[in-house]
């Protein structure tokens, strides 16, 4: 186990383990920070990098409120310009 999450620091305590057992692992699953995608990259270097499901999730529900925020906020605004055009009216 390494204490914190910077690559350097974890790098070293993962190289204490031998090479050839290191490179039996397949796959490794990550999140979504530039230095998990290094230390798997130097450590692990036959194994398939995957980004774990949750990072993924997280990013597109973040999108997607986004996406239905503008569109609330649109439909806000087109009905205050349509009371409005009806209040010029009469």
């Amino acid at each position: 186990m390494a204490a914190g999450t910077k690559a350097e620091t974890v790098i070293a305590v993962i190289e204490k383990n031998p090479l050839k057992l290191r490179n039996l692992v397949k796959e490794t699953t990550l999140d979504m920070t530039g230095n998990m995608g290094l230390i798997t990259k130097r450590c692990f270097q036959n194994a398939n990098r995957v980004t774990d499901r949750f990072h993924v999730q997280k990013l597109a529900a973040e999108a997607l409120q986004e996406i239905r925020m503008k569109y609330c906020w649109q439909a806000i605004e087109d009905q205050e310009n349509e009371g409005m055009e009806k209040a010029e009216i009469k």
